[in-house]
């Protein structure tokens, strides 16, 4: 924080279907940013406010290096709405429509789509216990959970529930007791999904470290891969979320998932919060 105290820290709002970040560009200036400046940045009241914090790095092996953290200053390694609009604003800066990003999940390719939408291949879904991570060997399908859920890695862990009615659902007491379930060293994500339609699902979304979103891109990608394990679906769906809907396709090169872009306004933290964070 030492490079950003005398003249303040430049960010960026953006969000996918409100599920909303905050964007800081360090390609061209070093930004120290803690697990404190994080989850101080998040707070509505005194910070920001946000959903995931995403940091854009320089590297040579891709089109830029994007890191993220959630809203409690833990790290995240994957962020799909956040990738997908930092995909749309390097577009943007480039003149081109397909990049590449480097992220703790891996190389991800993005693509344009029609009317500021963005597609990005989240990689091929962890389906073994051990990649998830979950601490001892399962069935990954139907978890020994009550309510038999669904186990998927996308880069971050998810639980995912079948319901008759994810709008009844209690969520936010019924996500935090499953993101702190022992079968999940690293904490999870939890979903609760209801099948609308043979290629359509209605998602609720709890993030670790987060809580309730409006959405949430890996997870989306999470439930379709297990509404299509269980056969419940085919392989290319229409997730419904709170905040709106994301197009999901689990193809042999990985789950690419599609869905709009906003780019909300530009700040600059001023070097006094920032001296209060440290």
């Amino acid at each position: 924080m030492s490079q950003t105290r005398d003249t303040g820290l430049p960010f960026m709002k953006m969000h996918g279907l409100g599920n909303d970040f905050v964007v800081l560009d360090a390609r061209a200036r070093a930004i120290e940013v803690t697990p404190r400046l994080a989850a101080a940045l998040a707070d509505r009241h005194r910070g920001v406010g946000f959903d995931q914090l995403a940091v854009i790095g320089a590297t040579d092996d891709a089109d830029a290096r994007l890191s993220f953290l959630n809203a409690d200053g833990s790290p995240s390694a994957a962020c799909g709405n956040a990738t997908r609009c930092i995909a749309r604003l390097l577009m943007d800066e480039t003149g081109r429509e397909r990049l590449t990003l480097a992220t703790g999940r891996g190389a991800l390719r993005a693509v344009a789509a029609p009317d500021g939408a963005v597609s990005v291949d989240m990689g091929a879904p962890q389906l073994d216990w051990s990649e998830i991570p979950l601490a001892e060997a399962v069935d990954t399908l139907e978890l020994p959970i009550e309510g038999g859920p669904t186990a998927t890695g996308m880069g971050n862990p998810h639980c995912t529930f079948f319901v008759p009615d994810a709008e009844a659902v209690a969520l936010e007491t019924f996500g935090p007791r499953y993101e702190h379930h022992p079968l999940y060293p690293e904490r999870t994500n939890v979903q609760v999904v209801t099948v609308t339609g043979p290629d359509r699902l209605r998602l609720r979304v709890w993030e670790r470290g987060a809580g309730i979103t409006l959405a949430s891109g890996s997870s989306s990608c999470a439930a379709a891969v297990a509404a299509a394990r269980r056969g419940l679906t085919g392989r290319q769906v229409r997730v419904d979320l709170d905040g709106g809907t994301l197009e999901i396709d689990w193809r042999d090169d990985g789950v690419w998932m599609t869905g709009p872009t906003m780019h909300v306004f530009d700040g600059v933290l001023s070097a006094e919060w920032l001296e209060a964070q440290r």
